[in-house]
């Protein structure tokens, strides 16, 4: 176990996550929209602070507005100018992240 991770909970109290019963794929979308919300977060903070009107502009037209009308992949390519990547949950969760992934693309 890396030294970053601090041991909270053990392997047998994740195993409702494996246990075949559909709950991994309703476990991945809790993770990825933690992924999308901490890189949307970035946004606001890499353009000074949470109330930067140009990015709450982007983010209300690009997301917010449009709603299910176009791929939601494409809509937050739109509003971010990239895909969602990682680095920006890590950041949250406390990891180390590489200096080459400060933009958080994958």
């Amino acid at each position: 176990m890396p030294s970053e991770i601090v041991m909270r909970h053990r392997t047998p109290q994740f195993g409702h996550v494996f246990s075949g019963d559909g709950y991994s794929a309703g476990y991945y979308s809790y993770i990825w929209s933690d992924t999308l919300s901490a890189d949307a977060w970035e946004a606001f903070t890499e353009a000074g602070g949470p109330y930067d009107k140009a990015v709450a502009k982007r983010l209300h037209d690009d997301i917010f507005a449009i709603g299910n009308t176009m791929d939601p992949a494409d809509a937050y390519r739109a509003f971010r100018g990239r895909d969602a990547g990682i680095a920006a949950l890590m950041r949250k969760r406390g990891f180390p992240v590489p200096a080459d992934a400060r933009s958080g693309a994958k």
